[in-house]
């Protein structure tokens, strides 16, 4: 080998995939060459140690209208002739160098996957994870990633619409930046990324091209972080502003008939957007990168190729078509130049000049290596897992005090302070705005309505990888069920550590196990996402994290409810439980026992075959019109659930309900598949005989009233404003809501 280990770690090639670099091309690589190659196989663009048991997820359904993996999203038929197109992504690593431009440009970077295809970006989601936020530094990355989110999204004109926010300690180092966007287009109008045939020109479109982002997907994405490593020049630079048109001009040009292909420059920059692109026409590709337009000085091939700046996009046209795409990205003053041609030969042929610096095959380049490991759960876990529950003592706290307690906990309160940076109203479309289980968006033009929801739980995976992968498809469900709308699919971005690690590995493993296994049972497809590995800090990993993102659909957008309750007098009824009891595995990784007893422990459980009963009432009993609001009962269980439900329209309730068991477990424990919803009087019998009939277990928790108390017979009897005022103070105590 005439290479060192230290200049291919650099770029997260080992020593035996180089050999095989070797061994395809017959040759040493060129610099360039091997450059390409590290972005290509890195873990970030080839899915190394993800792609084969990615094959796990069921990814079609009559609505599908594009496979995974075969463009930049997924593409969802919503009928009307219209398509939602949507993905979600990471930009972890980045964020945790730089927080404000690492999330400002993941958005950046999700906006330009949606409008690869031609959509227009209707709406904005994203999930979070911190370090607690007492931390200096984790009160930094949460301030400068909020501030990066805002200032991105609200300069482009895409409202941000809602999304999760979560604290652990496992994320003090390794906070987690996920971003989603939503497009919305007429279905025979997708832009694909294909080159099409011969003699077709690469033009590319946007900002000049500088050094920031080189070894962005192979340094930064692919391998874990060492304080000795200074990793802040591989952090994009973003400029929302020029989005904003780059945004207009892509859409006038997909809709003009000229453009053949269109893709993004991400991760690995144009390497990325052409190799790709080619291989997908089975086509080859000469490019000059002496045509790239600079804004550095001197910068060689290898900067170019592998550049991840932003605000960039390559499109693909005929010879006859070049003028008018110039002509159009002129009139929105936006730099257009041509910088290659697509070729027969099946090689990616990089020239500077004259010079021909690399001809890799395609077929190698896009061949990573796949690697399936074998897994297991590490003794720590198991120990945690197995946990006697039954020992867990009873707090000596009163449920009033742990009550103010979680609701004023960074984990539950509310996170108002986040989103009103954010612009939501913009475009006008916004029905529920964040704050609620789900968004919903009225679809102009029609009747209907989309939802949107992302969730996921670090701590009940941590505890069972299985389980609680599934419990993300289902709470994430739930959600959107919660609002009348039915989920028709998802798209995940899936947050490790290291997987080379037989621990990792297993986690991994297991929790796309668990949510392939929920997808199954609720028929939704997972039509795109992404891998984010490498989550760890000295060794230290972050809790798998799989994080899904859920549109769901509501043909008639009026028939929607909201989570909060909207006056006094109504039924409170509990779907999902004929009786209020507590039992010791109900406090399986919950937030009270992190909370109250500093434990993480236990092994949650989820029946999929009642949650999927439970949102079919649901959404049933809302579209005939009995329902009059919606809760699902989550993080910090029944009593928490009620308390938030008070809160929108500062409505009481009174409960006459009888707790049996733990009383710890039945007001604060997180038992799955339980919604909180209301009725007016007169739809309660009408409510029960469906219900019945649908064969899911109910119970009457008790009334709303118009006296400002949440009260339940026994165990607490609380002024709601005091309740509320905890709860919305809660992020605001800590500067990092500023």
């Amino acid at each position: 080998m005439t290479i060192s280990k230290e200049a291919l770690d650099e770029i997260a090639l080992s020593e035996a995939e180089y050999r095989r670099i070797v061994e395809e091309l017959d040759r040493e690589p060129t610099p360039l060459e091997l450059g390409m190659f590290g972005a290509l196989w890195s873990e970030h663009c080839g899915y190394k140690h993800s792609r084969a048991l990615l094959s796990l997820f069921p990814s079609r359904s009559p609505r599908v209208l594009l496979p995974p993996g075969e463009e930049n999203a997924g593409a969802i038929d919503i009928g009307d002739g219209l398509a939602i197109v949507f993905k979600i992504e990471s930009h972890n690593h980045p964020s945790a160098v730089e927080p404000f431009q690492g999330a400002a440009t993941g958005v950046g970077g999700i906006v330009r996957d949606i409008l690869a295809m031609g959509a227009r970006p209707i709406a904005l989601m994203n999930s979070l994870r911190f370090g607690p936020p007492d931390d200096p530094r984790s009160r930094y990355l949460f301030d400068g990633v909020v501030s990066g989110i805002s200032w991105y999204g609200n300069c482009i004109g895409v409202p941000d619409v809602g999304g999760e926010i979560y604290f652990s300690p496992t994320y003090a180092n390794n906070p987690l930046v996920n971003a989603l966007c939503v497009g919305l287009i007429e279905k025979d109008r997708l832009v694909r990324s294909a080159v099409g045939d011969e003699g077709n020109l690469l033009l590319l479109a946007g900002a000049d091209t500088g050094r920031d982002g080189i070894h962005g997907a192979s340094g930064l994405a692919s391998r874990t972080f060492e304080d000795d490593r200074e990793m802040r020049p591989t952090v994009q630079v973003g400029n929302p502003f020029l989005e904003k048109t780059l945004i207009e001009a892509c859409l006038e040009a997909s809709a003009s008939g000229h453009l053949r292909g269109m893709q993004d420059l991400g991760a690995a920059g144009l390497t990325s957007a052409a190799v790709e692109s080619a291989s997908r026409s089975g086509a080859g590709i000469e490019v000059d990168v002496s045509n790239v337009p600079r804004r550095e000085q001197q910068m060689n091939a290898y900067e170019v190729m592998l550049s991840e700046s932003q605000e960039r996009m390559l499109l693909v046209v005929a010879p006859p078509d070049e003028r008018p795409i110039r002509d159009m990205f002129g009139k929105w003053d936006i730099p257009c130049t041509s910088i290659g041609r697509v070729t027969g030969s099946a090689e990616a042929r990089i020239y500077d000049g004259p010079d021909l610096v690399a001809q890799p095959p395609i077929e190698h380049l896009t061949n990573a290596p796949r690697y399936r490991l074998e897994g297991k759960a590490s003794e720590k876990q198991l120990a945690a897992r197995g946990y006697p529950m039954g020992k867990i003592p009873l707090p000596t706290e009163s449920p009033a005090e742990i009550l103010s307690r979680l609701v004023s906990a960074p984990n539950i309160a509310s996170r108002e302070p986040v989103y009103r940076r954010y612009d939501h109203q913009v475009q006008t479309n916004t029905v529920i705005a964040p704050g609620g289980d789900a968004a919903v968006l009225r679809i102009r033009g029609t009747t209907k309505g989309i939802a949107l929801s992302t969730d996921g739980n670090g701590r009940l995976c941590y505890l069972d990888p299985y389980r609680g992968g599934a419990i993300a498809v289902a709470e994430a469900c739930r959600n959107l069920s919660c609002t009348g709308a039915t989920p028709v699919a998802l798209t995940d971005c899936l947050n490790f550590g290291n997987p080379e690690e037989p621990e990792i590995y297993f986690q991994l493993e297991q929790c796309i196990r668990g949510i392939a296994r929920a997808c199954r049972v609720f028929s939704v497809p997972v039509v795109s996402g992404n891998v984010s590995l490498y989550n760890s800090t000295q060794d230290q990993p972050i809790y798998p994290t799989p994080v899904i993102g859920a549109l769901g659909l509501l043909e008639d957008v009026t028939k929607h409810v909201s989570s909060g309750f909207d006056s006094d007098g109504l039924d409170v009824v509990l779907l999902g439980a004929s009786e209020v009891r507590g039992r010791a595995r109900d406090l399986s990784g919950c937030e009270y026992l992190d909370l109250v007893h500093e434990m993480v422990v236990g092994r949650p459980y989820l029946d999929l075959r009642l949650e999927q009963k439970v949102q079919g009432l649901c959404r049933r009993a809302i579209g005939e019109g009995l329902v009059c609001s919606a809760h699902d009962s989550s993080d910090g269980g029944l009593a928490v659930a009620l308390a938030e439900a008070c809160f929108s329209h500062h409505i009481g309730f009174v409960g006459q309900f009888p707790v049996l068991g733990r009383w710890d477990a039945a007001l604060f424990g997180e038992r799955q598949s339980r919604i909180i919803v209301s009725v007016s009087p007169g739809h309660l019998d009408s409510l029960g005989a469906i219900a019945d009939e649908m064969d899911v277990p109910w119970t009457v928790l008790g009334r709303t009233q118009s006296k400002r108390e949440l009260s339940v017979q026994g165990y607490f009897n609380v002024a709601l404003d005091n309740l509320k005022e905890a709860w919305q103070s809660g992020l605001e105590a800590h500067p990092s809501s500023s």
